[in-house]
């Protein structure tokens, strides 16, 4: 099926389900109020055909504010954050339709004297049903989308490091929708191939190529030392096939910071602005952390008892291994783990651990697979050295490395260290680039809120036992 009758459908049925929710909310909310004799009895409550006007308003209300709170735009956003939209609109409906009872229908039975512990009921019950609803649909959506159902037909622009790792990911997601039909080569590359897919031809054929395969997308993913000039001149090329374009973002895209213009002078000034978090923010980020790191610590400690104790009956040494990191403001401070090699892993000096490393012990294998060996940064979240959610911290030689050839590299250390971070559940993790992960480090310190955070910690929890470069 093509991709924009899909997409349609997919709209409809997500709008029909929203309808069906709303419904079912407004009328169980009704029969909760005549079951549940709170604040008093419900014995002067209306009968439910006289609901039925503000039923209408109620399901009106719901839709317009979704559609204004881009809530059928059907692009992928997060559980947490898809969420929040349904909380804040849902609420917002509901006052409206409120608003909009009280005047249109002051003339009818129901009138003002419906009972506001129904629409209490009425919220929660939308609120809940929405998200499952939403879940539930999302769920069918990837299913159809595996069997064929609005799949869209994207040529890929690059034969790099870049064009690898994007490509690598959308074959290992088919829920993405996406069916790569080729590979457009920087230069005359005929006849190789990247992971399967073909090179069809150079970009001076790219708008031919969008043509002879119906291509309904262009993922532009050239190395980030291409010029500017090349990448304006390939979208234009591409704007002659009326296909949907997407680029992938150089470094300095990402990582030059927030600016803002003023005048030295009369001359005009790009100014880096300071991402460093202050005042109420900072305190409330340090209240989560006390509390969360409290509450993990009571919550683990049988727990970190039993690895404790495997530990020490696997092999002599200590149960923790301490290691000197960087944290906030480039001090350093030694963060706490559960060992998981030999006492003696280190005795050549510092070094990347791998996947399959010979140093690891057997309980340390489990410990690192599963993400268990990380427990102990409680402790540091809770004397001040760390938060539970930032950048992860590195090693002094590293720093010293790194801060020479990535651009920025010490503004992550305008933020305390994380045991969690965005790069990590974003799969950034283990021995992974360190530029990628700089990348999405310093688009956490300079997008902060305290609803990121929490989206970032339940990602955490969702992936615990399943991260792919946890050794």
């Amino acid at each position: 099926m093509k991709a924009a009758r899909a997409q349609r459908l997919f709209t409809l049925f997500l709008l029909l389900t929203d309808v069906a929710v709303a419904a079912l909310a407004f009328v169980w909310a009704y029969l909760l109020r005549l079951l549940i004799p709170f604040p008093d009895p419900a014995q002067t409550m209306p009968g439910p055909l006289d609901y039925l006007p503000m039923l209408f308003i109620y399901i009106v209300a719901m839709l317009v504010t979704f559609f204004f709170a881009r809530l059928y735009n059907l692009s992928r956003i997060s559980r947490v954050d898809e969420f929040y939209s349904i909380l804040v609109a849902g609420t917002i409906g509901s006052l409206v339709s409120i608003a909009l009872a009280s005047l249109l229908l002051r003339d009818f039975t129901v009138g003002p004297d419906y009972s506001r512990a129904m629409i209490f009921y009425a919220w929660a019950l939308f609120i809940g049903l929405a998200t499952l609803g939403r879940v539930i649909n999302s769920w069918v959506r990837r299913k159809l989308v595996r069997y064929g159902w609005g799949r869209r037909r994207a040529l890929l622009v690059g034969t790099g490091e870049i064009a690898r790792m994007i490509l690598q990911k959308i074959l290992w997601s088919p829920e993405l929708g996406y069916d790569v039909v080729g590979i457009v080569a920087a230069h005359d590359e005929e006849g190789r191939s990247l992971s399967g897919i073909p090179v069809r031809g150079d970009v001076t054929q790219l708008a031919a190529l969008i043509t002879e395969h119906a291509a309904d997308e262009v993922i532009i993913a050239l190395p980030e030392e291409t010029p500017h000039s090349d990448i304006l001149w390939l979208i234009s090329e591409c704007e002659r096939g009326r296909v949907i374009i997407r680029v992938y973002p150089d470094l300095f895209q990402i990582i030059a910071g927030p600016v803002s213009i003023a005048a030295l002078g009369g001359i005009p000034m790009l100014t880096v602005q300071d991402i460093a978090l202050t005042g109420w923010w900072r305190v409330a980020k340090r209240a989560v952390d006390i509390v969360g790191a409290a509450v993990m610590l009571v919550l683990l400690a049988p727990l970190m008892w039993l690895i404790a104790l495997l530990i020490k009956l696997e092999s002599p040494g200590p149960v923790f291994y301490l290691q000197e990191r960087m944290g906030l403001d480039a001090r350093p401070f030694y963060i706490l783990k559960f060992r998981s090699m030999r006492q003696d892993a280190e005795r050549q000096g510092p070094g990347w651990t791998t996947a399959d490393d010979p140093r690891r012990t057997h309980v340390g294998t489990f410990l690192r697979k599963t993400n268990l060996d990380e427990f102990p940064q409680f402790i540091n979240v809770l004397l001040g050295d760390m938060s539970m959610v930032g950048p992860r911290p590195e090693r002094p030689v590293y720093v010293e490395q790194f801060r020479r050839s990535i651009p920025r590299y010490m503004d992550r250390h305008r933020e305390k260290a994380g045991m969690t971070g965005w790069a990590q559940v974003n799969g950034l993790r283990g021995d992974t680039s360190i530029v990628e992960r700089t990348k999405y480090d310093l688009w956490y310190i300079e997008n902060w809120s305290l609803l990121l955070d929490f989206k970032i910690i339940i990602r955490t929890i969702l992936q615990f036992f399943r991260s792919p470069n946890a050794y």
